[in-house]
């Protein structure tokens, strides 16, 4: 099989190492792709919403399966394009991408099929957001309506704290079009985790729990990121907290969609949070996750392309997990969320057993790995044990402790 992986990012480096385990693909394109993943990969210089680039290209190499990996393509309308060229592509249409693409449709698709969320409102008016957070009052979260990388997300501790983030994204553009429109919701108290399912139409094949961390340091203290680390599975989600969260939320979601005329292909992320009523929706994704894609694929014992062709022919592809635990750490240059300097010269890492390194913001100079994003890379390891792998990935992050061009979160996968 020849297969292109659309993206750049540490997921798709992620899906490019677990395709390369299969004896069955002869051949991965990255599109663009980055450094790390030329390993495994032949990486070709078309950009992601190059559209009518990416489907001249698979046509040319005959690829077999083509796989979106981030949101803006999905967006934009790719999977349907390389669909109307009767090309086969696991990926949603931007009709299903909405619902990751506008927050006020997620909420309001939620509202509609009774999918348990927190309660919101939406504005476009400075005024009149700025009067409904004085009648909420905090914690309240302020979300960009659009896509914003994972980062157009404010958690306010205080009333001054929401009204700059509506100020930030109505009147200053923070997020430019993303935050032309905000979403005002609850703040919800809990335990976060996410749950993936592949899924087509009404059918959905979940995958393990996971934990994403949002803030950039220890703790959860600072900005929220795309993320700075993920462990998998997560052992203090009851099993039948997950069981409810498959019926309630990930099948009905994809029922719903189908009965909207949206039906779904590819991945459904909900990220989720464990309240006294039951898990809620937080978000909804319709592509991985980054970065508990980078945690949760190494513990998949299936050939990936495997799973993805089962799935687009409606069989069941009876997913298999290993017995153990995966932790990963994102290295993120220093000043990320915000401005950061590119181009500095990345240390040699030494993965030990079960260990593993995942590219995300990097690019080869002369032979040498270089920084060339906000988040750089992630350190991963499996182990028998959460406890186990985390310090597998410590042991090997040791070369970035004292470098201050770099920083990571030293808490990822503690046990509380």
């Amino acid at each position: 099989m020849k297969i292109l992986v659309i993206g750049r990012g540490g997921r798709e480096h992620s899906m490019v190492m677990k395709l390369s385990e299969s004896d069955r693909v002869t051949d991965i394109y990255a599109a663009p792709g980055n450094g790390g993943m030329e390993k495994d990969a032949i990486c070709v210089a078309i950009d992601e919403m190059d559209i009518n680039g990416l489907v001249h290209f698979a046509k040319e190499k005959e690829i077999d399966l083509t796989i979106i990996g981030p949101e803006n393509p999905l967006n934009a309308g790719a999977a349907n394009r390389f669909q109307e060229e009767g090309m086969r592509v696991f990926a949603p249409t931007k009709e299903a991408a909405l619902l990751e693409g506008s927050k006020s449709y997620a909420k309001e698709f939620m509202k509609k099929y009774n999918i348990p969320t927190a309660g919101y409102e939406t504005f476009t008016s400075i005024d009149d957001a700025k009067a409904y957070i004085e009648k909420m009052g905090a914690p309240i979260v302020v979300k960009a309506d659009g896509l914003a990388a994972g980062k157009g997300v404010v958690v306010a501790e205080t009333k001054e704290q929401a009204h700059q983030a509506v100020e930030d994204m109505l009147v200053s553009k923070t997020f430019a079009e993303a935050g032309a429109k905000v979403v005002i919701e609850e703040f919800l108290a809990g335990k976060e985790f996410s749950l993936m399912a592949f899924v087509h139409e009404n059918k959905v094949y979940p995958m393990v729990t996971a934990r994403d961390h949002k803030r950039a340091f220890d703790h959860d203290k600072g900005p929220n990121t795309g993320g700075m680390g993920a462990f998998a599975p997560v052992k203090d989600i009851p099993d039948d907290y997950v069981a409810y969260a498959i019926e309630h939320i990930l099948q009905k979601t994809v029922d719903s969609l189908l009965e909207e005329d949206r039906a779904i292909t590819g991945i459904l992320y909900a990220g989720l949070i464990m309240t006294e009523d039951g898990p809620k929706v937080i978000e909804f994704n319709t592509r991985f996750g980054d970065p508990e894609t980078q945690v949760v694929l190494p513990l998949l014992k299936n050939n990936l392309e495997q799973v993805m062709i089962d799935v687009l022919d409606g069989k069941n592809p009876g997913l298999e997990w290993k017995d153990q635990s995966a932790v990963g750490v994102v290295v993120a240059s220093k000043g990320y969320p915000q401005d950061y300097q590119k181009g500095v010269v990345l240390p040699d890492l030494q993965p030990s057993d079960s260990a593993y390194v995942v590219h995300a913001g990097t690019k080869l100079v002369e032979g040498r790995f270089v920084s060339d994003g906000g988040r750089v890379l992630l350190v991963g390891a499996t182990a028998s044990d959460q406890e186990e792998a985390a310090g597998k990935v410590y042991e090997t992050l040791k070369p970035y402790n004292n470098i201050d061009k770099f920083f990571f979160r030293k808490d990822i996968g503690e046990i509380d």
